[in-house]
């Protein structure tokens, strides 16, 4: 494949990321946190709609993201919000990531609650059309 020809999508178009919980605390100087990771191998930029789902009320549907083509981007799950409405700290949750396009979704929490950090990075599952 030649440098000029263009890139193509890959992964999928559906990702589901069963397992979301925002720590309310943190120690030390790093925030816990939480990352939805998305590559984009595609010259074409990825159009995202989350849906935020909860154990005790409605979702958030729908939450909108892009992800500019040939790029990686890293979306804070407690950043997302739509229409003023976003995810509550210390409330477990789950997502669907749908995308215009197929990309590549991994999620990240960092658990800065004690003085020992603990990371954990994991491939969202992935609908195969």
């Amino acid at each position: 494949m030649s440098e000029q020809s263009s890139h193509q999508a890959r992964g999928s178009h559906v990702w589901f990321i069963p397992d979301g919980y925002i720590p309310p605390e943190s120690s030390g100087s790093l925030e816990s946190h939480e990352s939805i990771c998305v590559l984009n191998t595609s010259d074409e930029d990825a159009q995202l709609a989350i849906t935020v789902f909860f154990e005790d009320r409605a979702p958030i549907e729908r939450i909108p993201a892009i992800v500019p083509g040939r790029r990686t981007q890293h979306l804070r799950t407690a950043l997302l919000q739509r229409d003023g409405e976003a995810i509550p700290k210390g409330v477990p949750y789950a997502m669907e990531v749908e995308s215009s396009i197929p990309v590549i979704v991994q999620y990240s929490r960092l658990d800065s609650t004690q003085p020992a950090n603990a990371l954990m990075s994991v491939m969202a599952y992935p609908l195969q059309s």
